[in-house]
């Protein structure tokens, strides 16, 4: 990443850690993951400490990968005008369906925390970070979003540089990786169809393959053009 970026005008800021907070507020505190505020932290905390010190524009950019994706989504409707820009790859941006919390709650509960410490049943974040339900307030807003459909792609092959001939991770990418991505490709294809039934126009990638790290690599790659248009780089 740092190669690709090298010669481009933008700061890249990657915030580390946060396995399995949802990159959200949560409304209490959990007793494996502690207390988390990552939207306060990135909309509000860490672009005033380093705005004077990079020389910030104003103009910004987010993007994340599998369970990020959605919190991308999420921070852009929390943050109305912060990010021009906005990379949703391999996720599912949704929250409120019945299906869509189940899934978070055993997405978190893999890392051992309670998604009701984030937001109770009745809590009404569960709505108001749904993108699908909350895609009007997208308009204006650059989108890039990406799914597979589980089946084989460009890099799962033994000759693939991810793979490099490694016979059990690609069979593992193939059985667990394929399932992880057929789900997500559906949860995907909700939010691309209330954008297109909107109106909303978004830059929409379908394409055979699983859910893999080498998949958004390439969508970071493809996604800047979009992404540097609505920065003014």
């Amino acid at each position: 990443m740092a190669q690709f970026f090298a010669d481009k005008q933008v700061n890249v800021i990657q915030p580390i850690g946060g396995r399995g907070s949802m990159y959200t507020d949560w409304s209490g505190d959990d007793p494996v993951l502690g207390r988390n505020k990552w939207s306060t932290f990135l909309i509000d905390e860490l672009p005033a400490v380093l705005g004077p010190r990079l020389g910030l524009t104003g103009r910004n950019a987010v993007a994340g990968t599998s369970m990020s994706a959605a919190s991308a989504l999420a921070l852009a409707l929390r943050a109305p005008g912060r990010y021009q820009a906005v990379g949703a790859f391999s996720g599912c941006p949704r929250t409120d369906d019945a299906f869509a919390r189940a899934m978070v709650r055993s997405e978190l509960q893999l890392f051992g925390a309670n998604a009701d410490n984030m937001w109770a049943p009745g809590d009404p974040a569960w709505i108001a970070n749904d993108p699908v339900v909350n895609a009007e307030r997208l308009r204006g807003v650059a989108l890039y979003i990406s799914a597979g459909n589980g089946l084989p792609g460009v890099h799962d092959s033994l000759g693939d540089y991810s793979i490099a001939g490694d016979v059990a991770r690609l069979t593992d990418r193939l059985a667990v990786g394929g399932a992880m991505e057929t789900v997500v490709r559906d949860c995907t294809r909700s939010l691309t169809d209330r954008l297109a039934g909107l109106g909303i126009p978004a830059t929409v990638v379908y394409r055979n393959g699983t859910h893999a790290w080498p998949y958004w690599q390439d969508d970071l790659h493809d996604s800047w053009p979009l992404f540097a248009g609505a920065l003014g780089v």
